[in-house]
């Protein structure tokens, strides 16, 4: 996986308005779906103050709601406007994976191991640059210290990090 540079400003930008669409047509989506629905199927009559018998169906449309979104988003995901919100989210999800696994990766890196250095020197790196993009500033330093801390361990035992020599499959071999 290779380290994109993102302009902040765009990237806060569409994330903003993808995010504002997102819950709009959802909220949109599940108040047409639920109404369709209980049009169909729904009870008529009902006693002032009494419950109506629709949540169900009230329900049905907000899954149908997600549903639908869920497909839309499969679809425009490939979109070039979405390429900064794509990177970010594959970003997350191979530290998401990286996390899971660091109990077993960080003692191979104290211990010299090239690969485990490799792997924490992209974690440490591209959390910062998320963390960066995502304006998360209360744990930008610890992130900082972490890196400056994998950084030591490979002039300790002369190994040159290089983030492009990367890959997923080898958070697999932890």
């Amino acid at each position: 996986m290779k380290l994109q540079k993102i302009n902040k400003e765009e990237y806060r930008k569409k994330m903003n308005l993808l995010l504002v669409s997102l819950v709009g047509s959802l909220a949109l989506f599940a108040i047409v779906f639920g109404s369709i629905l209980i049009e169909l199927f729904g009870s008529a009559g009902s006693a002032s103050g009494e419950a109506t018998g629709n949540f169900h169906l009230n329900v049905l449309g907000v899954i149908l709601s997600v549903a639908l979104n869920a497909f839309i988003a499969s679809r425009v995901k490939g979109h070039d406007y979405f390429k900064e919100a794509l990177y970010v989210w594959n970003l997350k999800q191979v530290h998401n994976q990286i996390y899971r696994k660091l109990k077993r990766i960080q003692p191979k890196a104290e211990q010299g191991d090239r690969e485990a250095l490799t792997i924490l020197y992209f974690y440490y790196t591209t959390q910062k640059q998320v963390y960066d993009l995502d304006n998360n500033t209360l744990t930008i330093k610890t992130v900082q210290q972490s890196l400056d801390n994998i950084v030591e361990l490979g002039e300790k035992w002369s190994i040159e990090l290089d983030i492009e020599a990367f890959s997923k499959d080898l958070v697999a071999k932890f």
